[in-house]
C-alpha cells in the first residue's frame, strides 16, 4: 500500500513536469511548444506549429497514460508513459543536434535550457514511479488465494463419519437426518386410561367402534363377612337357598 502511494506521487510529479516542459525554453531561447511533431521525424524548421501539432501533444498523451496507470495501479502503463517522454526528448535532441551541428550547454541561454531538463526529468520520474509501485498483480494473487487461518474445518465425509477435526479422534457419529433423534419413553407399564386385562375385539389394524367394542371385565372379589350386610344367596345351589 505504501509503495503504491509513493510510486503514484512520483509518477504524477513526472507527468506534470513533462506537460509543463514545452512551455519553457528548450534551445537558444525557443519554447518547446514551437517545435512541431513533424520536425522530430523530418528535421527542425523555423515554423511555429499550433499547440496540438507541437511536441506538447505526445507529452499530453503520456501524461494521460500515467494518470490511468496510477488509478488502475497498472505499472506497465506508467512505465510506457515514461518511455514515451524520454523517447521524444531524445529524438528532439538528435534532430536539434543535426540542425545546429552540435548540442551545447551555455550560461547565456544559447544552448540546452531548462525545458529539456524538465522533459527528461519527467520521463525519469515516471519510470521511477512505475518501479516503486507494487502494482495490482500481487494483490490479485493474494485475494484469489484464501487464508488458511480463516478457512473453517470441513465436515467429515461419508467414508469416515465417526471422526471430527481438528484432532481426528473418534467421536459421536454424524447425524444424517435434519430432524432431532426420537427419545425413548422409559415408562414400560400399561397405557394410561386403558384397562390392564385382556382385550378382545377386532384386530389392531381394523378401525375401532366404541359402540360395538365389548367392555373389558374386571374380577370382583368378595368382601369379608359383615354383620350389617344382608346375606348373599349361595351361588352353588341352583335354587339360591
Amino acid at each position: 500500500m505504501i509503495r503504491n502511494v509513493l510510486g503514484s506521487i512520483v509518477a504524477l510529479l513526472g507527468a506534470a513536469a513533462a506537460v509543463l516542459s514545452p512551455f519553457r525554453d528548450w534551445y537558444d531561447g525557443r519554447l518547446g511548444r514551437y517545435y512541431g511533431v513533424d520536425d522530430l521525424f523530418t528535421g527542425i524548421t523555423a515554423a511555429h506549429p499550433g499547440v496540438l501539432g507541437s511536441i506538447l501533444l505526445p507529452f499530453l498523451f503520456a501524461a494521460v497514460l500515467a494518470v490511468v496507470g496510477v488509478v488502475l495501479r497498472f505499472r506497465p502503463l506508467v512505465a510506457l508513459a515514461g518511455v514515451l517522454v524520454l523517447g521524444f526528448t531524445v529524438l528532439w535532441m538528435v534532430r536539434q543536434g543535426q540542425a545546429a551541428g552540435s548540442l551545447t550547454v551555455a550560461g547565456d541561454g544559447s544552448g540546452l535550457q531548462l525545458g529539456v531538463a524538465g522533459a527528461a526529468g519527467g520521463g525519469v520520474l515516471l519510470l521511477l514511479g512505475a518501479a516503486l509501485m507494487s502494482g495490482r498483480g500481487r494483490d490479485r494473487g493474494l485475494a484469489g488465494r484464501p487464508d488458511r487461518r480463516e478457512q473453517p474445518y470441513a465436515a467429515p465425509g461419508s467414508a469416515d463419519p465417526d471422526t471430527w477435526p481438528p484432532t481426528r479422534e473418534p467421536g459421536p457419529s454424524v447425524q444424517t437426518s435434519p430432524w432431532p433423534e426420537p427419545e425413548v419413553d422409559p415408562y414400560v407399564g400399561p397405557s394410561p386410561g386403558r384397562p390392564s386385562g385382556p382385550r378382545t375385539g377386532p384386530a389392531s389394524g381394523a378401525p375401532r367402534d366404541p359402540d360395538t367394542e365389548p367392555t373389558a371385565t374386571y374380577p370382583v372379589q368378595d368382601r369379608p363377612d359383615d354383620p350389617d350386610r344382608p346375606d348373599r344367596p349361595d351361588r352353588s345351589s341352583p335354587s339360591g337357598t
